[in-house]
Formats: structure tokens, C-alpha cells, sequence
């Protein structure tokens, strides 16, 4: 039985086994764990202590649970920040990953009537639309798919988007005063699924942005995140200043 933490509970004590073990690298990622019987015996503590311990760190992403397999150190997921504009090419090359970029689609087409009233156009009015894909180290990690408002930036389809991120243009030639961002749990649609190389049946973080100059709307962006690879989150000071990561 494991005894240099009398101070913590029994369930934190096996967490924090596992956490050193994963923080120093003697469990990287994908390693199974003990099952829950060993860690039982090893520990002298109930299994449903164990289990505890188990559940609370799949909750915090630090461990998966695979039913009638076992228990593996989490795969550490990149997390993008949601109190700013991030740009995805700068925080997938700070980790020392090459970033990939795809441009699908650009073009000039009719609203469609859900974005005709987020970015308050007419009804009929055109608007640029261009959908592109981001990778780390060859993987698929976000599909882009953005409308922009051609009375804000009428240039927006002059611009070389195979080789230009839109966001990135944005950012230094719009200027922006207000940012809206709205996070939800989704499904792929199977076109999706296969852009992002990842089966249809899991799970994928979808962010939905807008951003205003002078109260008038500039872009809408749907940005798809397979779950399995990314995460979205911020930290921020007790003053509300915003922190990166």
C-alpha cells in the first residue's frame, strides 16, 4: 500500500500516482494503466475508491476508458483560446508542428437565410464564402467554413486564399471592435467526417464567430474541431485580462 501522502484522500492519492507518472513520462501517451483490480491491491483501497479516482481524471482528459479494454493516458490535445482571435498556424508551429493549409472553396453566392440575419444583410443579397482545412503535422485538426460581408471587404475573393488565411488577412486589415464566439458539442455531417479524416459517428467541438467594426457585422465562421484532437478553452486574470492558452 502506497503511504507518502497520508494527508490526501484515498482517491487522491491514486490520482496523483497516475498524474506523476504521466507528468514525469513513465506513462506517455496511450500507455495503459493498471487495471483497477492491481491498482486495488497495490493501494489496499476499495474499488469503488479506485474507480473514483479513474472517473474524475476521464472527466479532467487526462485518462480514456475503453469498456472491456482498459484505461489509457489521454492523448494531450492542443487547446485554442476563445477570448481572442487566435491564429491557428501560429499556435500549431509554437508546439514545433509543421501546419498544413487547404483551400476547398472561394466564391460569390446568394445568402443562405440563417447567415443573411447573423451578419444582417438583404434578403438576396450575395456574400463571399470560402471553406479551407488546417492541419498539424498532416492531420486534419479544423474545417473553416466563413462567409464575409462584401460591403465590409470587397476585395476579400481578389485575395490569393491558397496561400493567404483568410483570419490571418482579416485581422490585420479589418479592424474589428467586437467579437461574439459560441461553442457547441456536434455530429460531422459525412462530408465533413471525410474532410477531417475522422469517422462520422464521433464527436466534433464546432466554434460559431462573428465579429463587428463599428456595429456593422464583417465575418461569420463556423470552425469544426474533431473532439479527439482539440480543445477549446481560455484563462484569464481575476481583472479579466485575457491570457493565452
Amino acid at each position: 500500500m502506497k503511504r507518502d501522502l497520508p494527508s490526501l484522500a484515498l482517491y487522491e492519492q491514486v490520482k496523483e500516482y497516475i498524474v506523476r507518472k504521466i507528468q514525469d513520462g513513465s506513462w506517455p501517451a496511450g500507455h495503459r494503466l493498471p487495471s483497477e483490480h492491481e491498482l486495488v491491491v497495490q493501494f489496499g483501497i476499495s474499488r469503488m475508491t479506485v474507480n473514483r479516482a479513474l472517473r474524475e481524471l476521464v472527466t479532467q482528459a487526462r485518462v480514456v476508458r475503453v469498456a472491456g479494454v482498459g484505461s489509457f493516458v489521454a492523448e494531450n490535445k492542443p487547446q485554442s483560446t476563445l477570448l481572442q482571435i487566435a491564429n491557428i498556424a501560429s499556435e500549431i508551429r509554437a508546439r514545433g508542428h509543421d501546419y498544413g493549409y487547404q483551400l476547398i472553396t472561394a466564391e460569390r453566392m446568394t445568402s443562405p437565410a440563417d447567415v443573411t440575419a447573423w451578419l444582417d444583410l438583404r434578403s438576396g443579397e450575395s456574400v463571399f464564402h470560402s471553406v479551407c482545412l488546417h492541419l498539424e503535422n498532416g492531420v486534419p485538426v479544423q474545417l473553416e467554413d466563413r462567409y464575409v460581408n462584401p460591403r465590409v471587404v470587397p476585395d476579400y475573393l481578389d485575395l490569393n486564399l491558397s496561400n493567404l488565411q483568410p483570419s490571418e488577412y482579416l485581422v490585420r486589415n479589418v479592424p474589428f471592435d467586437q467579437i461574439e464566439h459560441l461553442v457547441d458539442a456536434v455530429l460531422p455531417t459525412a462530408e465533413q467526417a471525410v474532410r477531417l479524416a475522422m469517422p462520422a459517428v464521433e464527436p466534433c467541438l464546432l466554434l460559431t464567430r462573428r465579429t463587428w467594426t463599428r456595429t456593422v457585422p464583417v465575418t461569420l465562421v463556423r470552425c469544426l474541431h474533431p473532439a479527439s484532437r482539440y480543445r477549446l478553452g481560455s484563462r484569464f486574470s481575476a481583472d479579466g485580462n485575457p491570457r493565452s492558452g
